[in-house]
Parts: C-alpha cells; sequence; structure tokens
C-alpha cells in the first residue's frame, strides 16, 4: 500500500528514510501470544530510546543502529514514538516496529493485487474497509494496500505486513497467507482504528485449525452456518466439519438415495453456496458420513442392511458389514458427495460400531464373524472385518484424491488387518476401557488430530460427564499436545500433530437454540484459535484478552 509521502527537500526526505531504516533494524523472532496494543493515533509506542517488542512482550533490542554498537538511537519525528505490536486474534507471532503514523482508511484508498488471484481477498478487504477495489495496477499512490504473491517461506498460510509511507503492502508465497494479513489489517483498523507503523511477519504453528458442527441430530440454517464460516476465516481457522449423516437424520440432498434424506436437509444448491464461501475464506469443508456405526437414518430406509444379533435383535445405528448391499450404499453416497464437496479432505468416521462394544463378538454376531474367516482367513475376528470396512470406505474416497481421517476408537488393536496407512486420527476420547493412548498411534507413526472431548467437545445438553468448555480453560491450559484429558504427549510428536478441531455435538438438540450456540462457542473458538495458530503461553491475561475479543467484535 502506498502511503503519502511528506513534502519537502531530497535531503529531508534521505533523512527520513534514515529513521525509518535505523528503526527497521533487526528481526523480531517468531514469539508467543501478543504484545502491547498501538494507540488510537496509529503511533503507539514507546518514550524516546524505547525498545522493540516480540509478540510475546519479550525485549529483543532496542532503536539503536545495529552496525554501530553503542550508538544512540535515531532521533524520532515530533509526533511519532515507537509503534507497538498490533492485538489481533489469534496474536501476530512478529511485530517489527517503526516510527511513523501507521495507516488508517481516510476515504478514496485503492486496494490493488499484483496478480488476479487475489481478486477474491482483494474485494473482500475493500469492501469491509470502505476502500475501492481498483483490481491489478503496477502505480502506486498514497494510502493504498498492496496485495501481492511471492516471497517468504515453504510455509503457503505465512504473510509479511508492512505499514510504511503511508501504505499497506501484504504479500505472501499463497493467497491463503494473503488473506491472513487482510484479517490482521482488518482486525487492527477496527480495533484501534489503525494499523501501526512496522513490518509483521505471521504463520501458524499448525496446519489444521477447525471448528466442526453436527447438524445431523440438529439442524442448523444455511445463513447460520454462513455466518460461522465468516467468524472462522477472520480467526484464520482453515477447516469446516459437517457430520451430517447420523441416527437420528441424514441432513443433505441425495440423488443416489433420496429415500434417506430428511424431511429438514439442506439442498445440494444451499451446500454449494457454504462450499464456495467457505473456499473464499480459504476455509475447507470436511464432509463426514460415519460408518459401520452411527447409520441409523440410512438404516430407517433400509431396514434390510441393519445389523441384527444371533437372537435377530437389531442393532442401534449398525450397518450388517456383511453384506455387500451394505459397502455399495455407502459407496454410493461417498461418491455422490465427493462431486459436492470438492476440497482435499475427508472424515470416514468409523467409530462405536456397536458390534464391538459387546463381550464376544463373534458369537454375538456370527454372520460377521464368517464373513471375516472367509474374507481374511481362519484367524480372523470381527475387528478384522471392521478394519477392512474402513479400509475399503477409504479406498473409495481415495479415488477421489482426498487426505482422510477416521475417529480413533475406529482403530483396533491386534488384528491381522491394518488400517490403511495414510488414515490419519481424529483422536476424540481416551474414556473407554482399555482405550490405547495418543502415544499408541504416534509411535505407529500416525498423524494425529486433537479433537480433545476434556477441552474441545462442546455437547448441547451436556450428558454424561460433559460440560460446556470455556474459552478460559482452552486458553490457559490446552494446546495441540494435549490430545486426551488434560496431560500433554512428549515434544517429540510435535510434527505428528497436525492442529485441532474445537467440535459441537448436537446430543439433546433443543438444549441451545442456534443463537445460543453461537454465543457459547464464542469465546472457546477464539482461544481455541489463539493456541493452534501458536500453542506457547500466550502474553495477554485472559481477562485482557477476553476485553480484547470485544473490541474486536
Amino acid at each position: 500500500m502506498t502511503q503519502h509521502r511528506r513534502r519537502g527537500s531530497t535531503r529531508q526526505v534521505i533523512r527520513k528514510r534514515a529513521v525509518v531504516a535505523a528503526a527497521f533494524a533487526g528481526t523480531v523472532a517468531l514469539g508467543t501470544g501478543v504484545g502491547v496494543w498501538a494507540s488510537s493515533d496509529g503511533g503507539g509506542g514507546t518514550p524516546e530510546g524505547g525498545a522493540r517488542h516480540s509478540s510475546s512482550g519479550r525485549i529483543s533490542g532496542t532503536g539503536a543502529d545495529p552496525a554501530r554498537p553503542g550508538t544512540p538511537s535515531a532521533s524520532p519525528g515530533p509526533s511519532y514514538p515507537l509503534s507497538r505490536t498490533p492485538r489481533t486474534i489469534p496474536a501476530v507471532r512478529s511485530h517489527t516496529p517503526a516510527r511513523g503514523p501507521g495507516w488508517q482508511p481516510r476515504g478514496g484508498e485503492r486496494v490493488v493485487v499484483s496478480d488476479p488471484a487475489l481478486a477474491d481477498e482483494g474485494r473482500l478487504i475493500a469492501g469491509e474497509l470502505g476502500l475501492t477495489y481498483a483490481g491489478e495496477k503496477g502505480d502506486t499512490r498514497a494510502g493504498d494496500v498492496r496485495l501481492a504473491l511471492g516471497g517468504g517461506g515453504g510455509n503457503r498460510e505465512s504473510y509479511t505486513m508492512t505499514v510504511r509511507d503511508g501504505r499497506v503492502d501484504i504479500s505472501g508465497p499463497g493467497e491463503a497467507g494473503v488473506f491472513y494479513g487482510t484479517r490482521t489489517l482488518k482486525q487492527e483498523v477496527h480495533g484501534g482504528g489503525t494499523a501501526p507503523e512496522g513490518v509483521v511477519r505471521d504463520e501458524p504453528a499448525k496446519p489444521v485449525r477447525g471448528f466442526m458442527l453436527d447438524i445431523a441430530r440438529k439442524p442448523y440454517s444455511e445463513a447460520w452456518i454462513e455466518d460461522r464460516i465468516r467468524e472462522l476465516g477472520d480467526l484464520k481457522f482453515n477447516e469446516l466439519g459437517l457430520h451430517f449423516s447420523d441416527d437420528q437424520a441424514f441432513r443433505i440432498q441425495s440423488s443416489t438415495h433420496p429415500e434417506i434424506v430428511s424431511p429438514v436437509h439442506l439442498t445440494k444448491a444451499q451446500v454449494k453456496r457454504i462450499v464456495d464461501l467457505a473456499d473464499s475464506r480459504h476455509i475447507t469443508v470436511v464432509p463426514e458420513i460415519d460408518s459401520p456405526g452411527h447409520l441409523g437414518a440410512v438404516l430407517a430406509a433400509h431396514p434390510d442392511l441393519q445389523l441384527r444379533n444371533v437372537n435377530g435383535v437389531a442393532t442401534r445405528g449398525a450397518i450388517d458389514i456383511s453384506k455387500p448391499a451394505s459397502a455399495k450404499i455407502v459407496d454410493d453416497l461417498l461418491n455422490e458427495y465427493a462431486g459436492l464437496f470438492t476440497g482435499g479432505q475427508w472424515h470416514l468416521g468409523g467409530d462405536e460400531y456397536q458390534a464391538l462394544t459387546v463381550q464376544s463378538p463373534g458369537a454375538s454376531y456370527p454372520q460377521l464373524a464368517a464373513a471375516a474367516r472367509q474374507k481374511y482367513g481362519s484367524g480372523a475376528t470381527v475387528a478384522d472385518l471392521a478394519t477392512g470396512w474402513l479400509n475399503d470406505r477409504a479406498a473409495t474416497v481415495r479415488a477421489h484424491h482426498r487426505t482422510m481421517r477416521a475417529w480413533n476408537d475406529g482403530f483396533f488393536r491386534d488384528t491381522s488387518v491394518r488400517p490403511a496407512k495414510d488414515l490419519q486420527v481424529a483422536y476424540w476420547t481416551g474414556k473407554e476401557i482399555g482405550a490405547r493412548q495418543p502415544a499408541g498411534y504416534l509411535d505407529a507413526g500416525r498423524r494425529v488430530i486433537n479433537y480433545n472431548d476434556e477441552f474441545l467437545y462442546y455437547v448441547l445438553g451436556q450428558p454424561q460427564t460433559f460440560v460446556y468448555p470455556t474459552g478460559q480453560r482452552i486458553y490457559e491450559q490446552w494446546n495441540p499436545r494435549v490430545v486426551r484429558g488434560t496431560s500433554a504427549v512428549p515434544a517429540r510428536y510435535d510434527g505428528q500433530i497436525l492442529g485441532g478441531t474445537f467440535a459441537v455435538w448436537g446430543d439433546f438438540p433443543d438444549a441451545q437454540t442456534q443463537d445460543q450456540v453461537a454465543a457459547g462457542v464464542r469465546m472457546p473458538l477464539r482461544a481455541t484459535a489463539q493456541k493452534l495458530w501458536d500453542p506457547g503461553t500466550p502474553a495477554l491475561s485472559w481477562a485482557d484478552f477476553r476485553k480484547l475479543a470485544d473490541r474486536l467484535g
């Protein structure tokens, strides 16, 4: 972005550039949390000779010339103390301060882009800040916001934002990073009126930052979901999970099996709008058709596929995986919705198959035991058959070039059939008897996504031992390595933990209205966003973080 160039002699311009160069010398290392907000006039800052602050508030240098140790700081201008780190959610991870007025929209400024691929990002921030979107332009003007691709390292979600000379320049190696830079600019302006002078260098610690919504048990309107997408985008989340099939309902229109669709559902046109809006915010919609359990709505229209025990008693939500027709109907749905959900991620479910919760699955379900032996050999078990089912569904989705995950209790111990190596583990609970600890999956080389039900599960009606999670508890006690319960796995596993997902489940759908859910998850989402972007201890207290959230809206 171009800022107003001050009038004056060439010598004055050179002198002022020298001051800026001295203020910019050195780079603040990536840190944790946030520093102190710039004052409303954009200068913010410390008194003469003030120290440079990283986002964690640690002093990392002074205004002295780094090339000449011991030299005094350059004299500040008459009204511009050293800028301070902006406050945003999540916090920026690095800010190099400078002296100057900062930037604020005053009317008539442009948003220009270096590449047509950034048109969506440009139009969005222009509309949000009341600017003019001017498209691709090679010239610079005072007040410009310029978005550009290029620079940076290999992280496509990283960005650099420079506020200098009356302009804002946001660049990154990928479109997502540039988008996140615009989110930072939006928050700076909305929260304090001004983007402070200096350079922000920012990137997320974790590549998976998700919010999951159970629309099967409780339907949500298209407008409500779209509002959450806008909220998620501003918080730099990059996934929205939709669990749309369960025992209670099947909530999306189907052309292959219209008989299974519940009366209250989203049309494909509505879902396409949701997916398109999410895509414009660099959010991947992750669909989940859970199987072989949680298929009650499908089975209501196909009772012949319901799993029955040796006494002929139907098993709730469970499909009979010994029948070829069971695989066909689920694969029909997986293939159909792969054309609707175009992102690269897919959730296969795999949890709570009731045939495996009884004392002797083979005796209780002899048809499953017989099918296992026929397919995998004389020593095969019902758990082998269930593992093979998950692998077969993975093969169906893999053909659509998706990356797949399944719930951790869909991975069974001591089976001769091994789960597909490319399946990621969505670890949600370890409360059941004999459950594997997270390290069991990590030691096997699995990549894990943290859905820890101790912190990240918002279960309507608070059944069993669930309580509504608080943002404060997430903010102060959780990080992505706290996968099960309240204890973190060793740091050596950090690279295998891809991130986390905050989940809303509708066990008692009438316990809260849509608006109450939105209000209830507001601060937990912000706390989760902070800890996925930067897992370290935040610099702000919870009380200050909450005040910041209220200011940013």
